[in-house]
């Protein structure tokens, strides 16, 4: 349990931490920024794509698209193989906004550099996938509906 406890506990610190900077230097929190960064890097994704992607329900992922589309960074064309769904496509002003906070970001790495040497770095981000691939192919964890 330890494991776990210091696992959340630095999820939790570095999360607040990007959240604090992309509040104050892009008005966004770290959700919308990882929303962004996800429909940039997959042009055509649906509500459906992301939720299962970050494990999430459909509704709090539906109400998320809603937020980035009310601002103007998000636009859902109609999908052409599925008359009941659409697809989402990042604005101008969203790609931009994806690319200028991810900048941001990447001073989190730097925290985490910081504290970990490079070999260190290493087996963490191996252990990781190799959890997170785990968890995924179990379908552990993810919501229903």
């Amino acid at each position: 349990m330890t494991f776990f406890s210091d696992l959340v506990r630095c999820e939790t610190r570095l999360y607040n931490a990007l959240n604090d900077q992309l509040r104050s230097r892009h008005g966004i929190t770290a959700s919308q920024f990882e929303f962004l960064r996800y429909l940039r890097d997959h042009p055509g994704a649906r509500v459906g794509d992301l939720a299962a992607f970050f494990a999430i329900g459909i509704g709090a992922t539906s109400k998320g698209m809603d937020r980035l589309e009310a601002r103007g960074w998000l636009r859902r064309v109609p999908n052409p193989a599925d008359r009941r769904s659409s697809l989402l496509e990042l604005t101008d002003a969203g790609i931009e906004l994806a690319n200028d906070a991810e900048t941001t970001s990447t001073t989190i790495c730097s925290l985490i550099q910081a504290a970990l040497d490079p070999g260190q770095l290493q087996a963490a981000a191996q252990a990781l996938r190799q959890l997170r691939a785990s968890l995924e192919y179990d379908k552990i964890g993810t919501p229903a509906g």
